[in-house]
C-alpha cells in the first residue's frame, strides 16, 4: 500500500477544505495520486448533491459588495441547509470572495461558469457540498450600477441591501447606508409608484374595493376611495415613500434631498429563505 505523509493530506485538506479523514482515505484510494485524489472527492460531492438536491437551503449568508469606485455593486447568498453551517468561517469567506467575483459577473449563471481556482463555481459549490455533507447552492444574484453605490449587510449575515444614488457627493455614503438598511428592516415591494408591477396595483385596486362593498359604501364612491387607498399602500411599500426609520417625519425621498439635488436611482434586497 502507498505510504501517505501527514504532509500529503494536510496539502489536500488545504486544496479542498475537506476533513483530515476524508482527504486520507481519498489519497490512499487514489494510491498517493493527488490530482486523482482530488477527483475522488469531487466525485464524492457529486454525490452527496445528487441525495441532498431536495433539501431546501434556507440558511447560508448574505453578502453585498461594493467597488473600489463606489459605482457597481453586486450582492449574493449563498445557501446551506443549517444556520451552523452558515455561521462557518470558511463558508463566510467563500461567500465573501463570490459575491468579490460577482462583481465581475452580469449574470448567476455568468458567476456559476466563472473560474475559482482550477475549477468553476458550480464545480466549487458542489466540492464543497461534499466536504460540508449538506446542499450548498447559490439561491441569489443581483448587480446594481449608480453614480454611487452604497451597501448594508444585516447583523449574522441574514440581509444584504445595496442601493444607488444618483450624485456621488459629500455625505453619499451615510445617506446610502442609511436607506440601504430601510430596505433591509422595511422590505419595499419596489423603488416608487412607477415602479410598482401593474397587475400588483390592479390587485390592491381589487381588494380596496371588495372591502369598500363590505362596508356598504356606494359603488360611484369606490374608485375615488380605492385611490387613496392605494396612495397608501404605496407609501407603506415603495422604498422612497416609505416613512424614513431614523425620522418617521419624513420620507425616504426627503431624506436623500438632503444631499441636494441627488434621488435614489434604485436598490436591490436579497435575504435567507
Amino acid at each position: 500500500m502507498t505510504k501517505i505523509t501527514a504532509a500529503e493530506v494536510n496539502k489536500l485538506r488545504q486544496t479542498t477544505g475537506a476533513g483530515m479523514m476524508d482527504c486520507k482515505k481519498a489519497l490512499v484510494e487514489a494510491e498517493g495520486d493527488f490530482e486523482k485524489a482530488i477527483e475522488l472527492l469531487r466525485k464524492k460531492g457529486q454525490k452527496v448533491a445528487a441525495n441532498r438536491a431536495d433539501r431546501e437551503s434556507t440558511e447560508g449568508a448574505a453578502i453585498a459588495k461594493v467597488n473600489d469606485s463606489k459605482t457597481v455593486g453586486a450582492s449574493i447568498v449563498l445557501g446551506c441547509e443549517t444556520d451552523f453551517v452558515g455561521k462557518n468561517e470558511s463558508f463566510v469567506n467563500l461567500a465573501n470572495q463570490l459575491a468579490e467575483m460577482a462583481l465581475n459577473c452580469s449574470t448567476k449563471e455568468e458567476l456559476l461558469a466563472s473560474q475559482i481556482g482550477n475549477i468553476t463555481v458550480a464545480e466549487k459549490l458542489i466540492e464543497q457540498t461534499g466536504v460540508i455533507g449538506e446542499k450548498i447552492d447559490l439561491t441569489a444574484f443581483e448587480k446594481i450600477e449608480a453614480p454611487f453605490v452604497g451597501s448594508y449587510i444585516h447583523a449574522g449575515n441574514k440581509i444584504a441591501t445595496m442601493v444607488g444614488l444618483s450624485a456621488n457627493v459629500e455625505g453619499a455614503e451615510t445617506v446610502a447606508k442609511d436607506v440601504a438598511m430601510q430596505a433591509a428592516a422595511m422590505n419595499p415591494i419596489a423603488l416608487d409608484e412607477a415602479s410598482v408591477d401593474a397587475a400588483v396595483i390592479e390587485k390592491e385596486i381589487e381588494i380596496a374595493k371588495d372591502l369598500l362593498r363590505q362596508e356598504g359604501k356606494p359603488e360611484a364612491m369606490l374608485d375615488n376611495i380605492a385611490k387613496g387607498k392605494l396612495n397608501r399602500f404605496f407609501k407603506d411599500n415603495t422604498l422612497v415613500n416609505q416613512d424614513f426609520i431614523k425620522d418617521s417625519k419624513i420620507n425616504v425621498a426627503t431624506y436623500v434631498k438632503s444631499l441636494g439635488d441627488v434621488k435614489v436611482t434604485g436598490f436591490t434586497r436579497v435575504a435567507l429563505g
